[in-house]
């Protein structure tokens, strides 16, 4: 099956992979940046085709149809002092999409989700991850719980988020292999996934907001361990 993508970063980024690409389609003026990066095959079209193929998102002249996302297994995911992210029901596309940009920034090694109630790997992550939809491995699995469990036998620690009975995310344990779970955007992290957490850590706010974005949270966790990380 193929897959819509859309926006330049996303398309061209998308060409320069290993991934294929069906058909392209280009606004004329957009034909010289194609040519730039020695594309050859492609069709020019106008606006209103590409407005109708991403329901008028923000395609700036650049349409692809490609294979589907290819989704990877746990065991490809796995590294000696890994750093993984689980995401426990996170609905919003957009936010997926920035938490893979912040992943490959940080050089995580893999995201898992769920099968259900999670969303799914699409144009629009796509289009917000600026690329980094096709350098980040994402596993999908049926039970969050029992892949935590998985995880804690190959000697990763699964640290939750929480803004209740939780640690300074500045003090976290970094000198092992870590799985941060970031939760649902409304609801946080599950009860039953919140139950397998070794600890949960929070981060401090000093205004009348009680918690920040899921995506911001994650990037503020990522580059606090390779921070800390990079002091050991």
């Amino acid at each position: 099956m193929a897959e819509i993508i859309y926006g330049k970063n996303v398309v061209l980024q998308a060409l320069s992979s290993k991934r294929k690409v069906f058909n392209l389609y280009v606004l004329e003026h957009n034909v010289h940046v194609l040519q730039k990066n020695n594309v050859v095959k492609y069709t020019v079209v106008s606006k209103k085709k590409l407005d109708q193929m991403t329901n008028s998102g923000v395609h700036q002249g650049f349409v692809a149809e490609v294979e589907d996302y290819k989704t990877y297994s746990l065991e490809e995911i796995i590294q000696n002092n890994g750093l993984i992210v689980l995401l426990d029901g996170i609905e919003d596309p957009h936010n997926f999409g920035a938490i893979l940009r912040s992943c490959d920034a940080c050089g995580v090694d893999g995201v898992i989700i769920g099968k259900n109630r999670s969303v799914k790997l699409n144009a629009t992550v796509a289009k917000v991850s600026t690329g980094a939809i096709d350098n980040v491995k994402v596993c999908e699995v049926t039970n969050l719980s029992q892949t935590i469990e998985q995880l804690k036998k190959r000697g990763y620690w699964v640290v939750g988020t929480d803004v209740r009975n939780a640690t300074d995310y500045r003090k976290m344990k970094v000198d092992v292999p870590l799985v941060i779970v970031i939760g649902n955007e409304g609801k946080g992290i599950s009860q039953l996934v919140a139950k397998n957490c070794d600890y949960m850590v929070h981060i401090p706010m000093l205004g009348s907001v009680e918690s920040l974005n899921a995506s911001v949270s994650c990037a503020l966790l990522l580059y606090n361990i390779l921070s800390l990380r990079n002091t050991i």
